[in-house]
């Protein structure tokens, strides 16, 4: 048997494809939580209460969300692209590195001009730590995945040595901690939830315009498709991939803005939480289209926080909660396959080949 390219897909039969795996994943994960000893409907009631059952849990799963939302739009910039930047944590630490030099060091200045001048450092961060693998990709051809994957490590690295090094706060008692922000360089609360979701909102309105409707949109999809014809079409492929991975890099330093000022109010190297890893999840499970960002991200943020409670309510163990989170995602990025290949079988292929002859 082999795979092949899909070309009689259409959207009735995606959604019966995609919605087939959601059940799948229930009922497959209602079989791990019996051998667990509970019920699997009190469960993924549960899940749903915890992540939705008051105002206090949805104001958190929407603050798990934001920073979902903003990597996810970075990271589909350069997806789009086929560069595949797996990078997005080092440009959150980077990213906020920046925004916390300028919080730490121009503390005089007012909050108006602060927090903007943060936001700006935390962009230009990012998209500086991006900027290497592309320029290395573009001169010399690298692996970027591998060159975006180790760099993420270099990051962390960085900001251990900040936090136990120069940066260290001489009145934290010797606790390896870097000093908090004061009041002017953290990001209010609009409706009891940080403004980086007004942030995200602007970003998923802004690269929407930008990837449908503006040329280098257009010469990103391009050289996504095929190098051979953007160059053919005279499009400087170099020039493309490394502007936009300092967009793509400078979106995910946001995050890290974000998570410094908003969340953490100071900077260490846990910042990042994952988002960057767990952001090519959302990527893919949006299909590339940043408008789907926003759906997927809170719903993935509501699987989180969730499985989260149900480690309490129930005395789950975090790997089982884990393992349940894993089966629902398995199942439905796997739909995914479904949707773009078919498996067709020797034998078919044979009376196609006969049927040609004839």
């Amino acid at each position: 048997m082999r795979m092949t390219k899909r070309t009689d897909m259409t959207t009735k039969k995606a959604v019966f494809i995609r919605t087939s795996a959601i059940i799948l994943a229930l009922l497959v994960s209602a079989i791990f939580i019996l051998l667990l000893g509970h019920n699997p409907l009190d469960v993924y009631v549960s899940m749903i209460d915890g992540a939705f059952g008051s105002a206090y849990r949805i104001k958190d799963t929407l603050t798990i969300s934001i920073p979902l939302i903003v990597t996810s739009i970075g990271i589909l910039i350069a997806f789009k692209m086929k560069f595949w930047n797996i990078g997005a944590e080092g440009q959150i630490l980077m990213g906020a590195f920046v925004a916390s030099f300028i919080a730490l060091n121009f503390i005089e200045l007012p909050k108006l001009l602060l927090l903007p001048l943060m936001f700006v450092g935390g962009f230009i961060g990012g998209g500086l730590w991006a900027l290497i693998p592309a320029v290395l990709k573009v001169r010399f051809d690298t692996n970027e995945t591998i060159i975006t994957l180790m760099m993420n490590y270099i990051a962390i690295k960085w900001i251990t040595f900040l936090q136990y090094g120069p940066w260290r706060d001489p009145k934290s008692m010797g606790f390896p901690k870097i000093a908090n922000f004061t009041d002017n360089a953290i990001l209010p609360k609009v409706f009891g939830i940080h403004a980086g979701w007004i942030i995200a909102i602007a970003i998923i309105i802004v690269v929407t315009i930008f990837m449908n409707r503006s040329k280098r949109g257009y010469e990103i999809t391009v050289v996504g498709e095929s190098v051979d014809t953007a160059r053919y079409a005279g499009m400087n492929v170099k020039k493309i991939i490394i502007t936009s991975l300092f967009v793509s890099g400078g979106i995910c330093g946001i995050v890290g803005m974000m998570e410094a000022s908003a969340v953490n109010q100071t900077l260490t190297s846990q910042l990042s939480a994952g988002y960057g890893y767990t952001a090519i999840i959302t990527t893919w499970l949006s299909g590339l289209k940043s408008i789907v960002v926003l759906p997927v991200s809170i719903l993935f943020a509501a699987m989180i926080k969730g499985g989260s409670f149900i480690q309490t309510a129930y005395q789950i163990p975090q790997s089982a909660a884990k393992v349940l989170q894993s089966m629902i995602l398995f199942f439905v990025i796997g739909s995914e396959f479904f949707v773009q290949y078919k498996i067709v079988f020797t034998n078919q292929i044979n009376k196609l080949v006969k049927e040609v002859k004839q």
